[in-house]
């Protein structure tokens, strides 16, 4: 099947499997959000590497599904609260729960669509124990990931490596699990299973800083979601480090005196004319060259698709 008829195939599945979600009606307080966040209109990057994953190491199809929706879940669960702690109002071109709600609500529902996660893992019998630790160590190394990215904020001695450590938690650390759970399910050895972990977390890493970039050279429109709050907010990105480090007197000058209306719009042609959005292409691209050479060390029948899904990632405009 041609690769990109095969993605969507996954992700009309996933979609629709996560539309048929056994979700009750009472009370609506807590399920209506529920519902509203997980039949979004998201990439589903995640359940399609964990499908590419498990497909290529033929793995039983109904646990591949049940493994690529607690996945999924989990990522919603960590969007539902990241966004009220970040006040973002738009994810995937609709109002954030939050926004639609309130916070209470969401907080709840964020609760709910992560038991839920749980209650489909639960499904799977075949080295459930080992899935389920790994699950739960991931989960908790992503809030750890989201602790730092708050700890940061306005903290202007964060380093580079500081950033890229949070980074490889926060958002690294699910796409590793996307692409390693299908091989503890199949009982591969340790050397395997990180092997894949290592590959999803480098491909994390350059979905991470690849987002922070498309934040600056793109619309909202064309994101789905809010843009400029984090970095007006004191976020450390990978550019706001180099700027400061690289230009730390015309970097201050520009916090200062730029109203808070062309703030952000004077941080992107600062960005651009230092040459540190082209930088930050180079970081990126990096991190994918290091995803696929973890892939090298597996059989290329096996990895093919995943070759694919990295470049399709790479040169995504949204």
């Amino acid at each position: 099947m041609e690769f990109k008829k095969l993605i969507e195939m996954i992700r009309q599945e996933v979609n629709e499997c996560l539309k048929n979600i056994p979700i009750p009606d009472y009370p609506r307080y807590l399920y209506d959000p529920i519902r509203y966040s997980i039949t979004n209109n998201g990439k589903r990057f995640r359940p399609i590497l964990t499908h590419l994953t498990g497909r290529a190491n033929n793995i039983e199809p109904s646990d591949l599904m049940n493994i690529s929706l607690a996945i999924e879940l989990l990522h919603n669960f960590t969007l539902v609260h990241d966004d009220i702690m970040d006040n973002d109002t738009m994810r995937y071109r609709k109002k954030t729960i939050h926004e639609k709600w309130d916070s209470s609500t969401a907080i709840l529902s964020g609760d709910g669509i992560y038991t839920i996660a749980q209650i489909i893992l639960n499904k799977i019998s075949k080295n459930f124990h080992s899935l389920s630790k790994y699950f739960n160590k991931t989960t908790l190394e992503i809030c750890e990931g989201q602790a730092l990215d708050k700890e940061f904020e306005n903290d202007n001695t964060i380093t580079r490596k500081m950033y890229l450590d949070m980074v490889d938690k926060k958002t690294g650390s699910l796409l590793g699990a996307s692409a390693a759970l299908p091989i503890i399910y199949n009982g591969g050895t340790d050397e395997l299973v990180n092997t894949y972990e290592q590959f999803g977390r480098c491909l994390g890493k350059g979905f991470q800083i690849h987002d922070d970039l498309l934040e600056i050279t793109t619309d909202s429109q064309t994101m789905g979601k809010s843009l400029g709050s984090d970095i007006i907010k004191g976020k450390q990105t990978i550019m706001v480090i180099m700027a400061r480090d690289n230009f730390p007197s015309e970097w201050e000058e520009l916090l200062h005196k730029s109203e808070q209306h062309t703030l952000f719009k004077n941080i992107c042609s600062f960005f651009d004319k230092k040459g540190i959005i082209q930088e930050t292409r180079s970081i990126l691209n990096s991190y994918f060259n290091l995803s696929l050479d973890h892939l090298n060390k597996l059989d290329t029948i096996v990895t093919d698709d995943l070759v694919k899904l990295v470049k399709l990632i790479e040169n995504r405009t949204y």
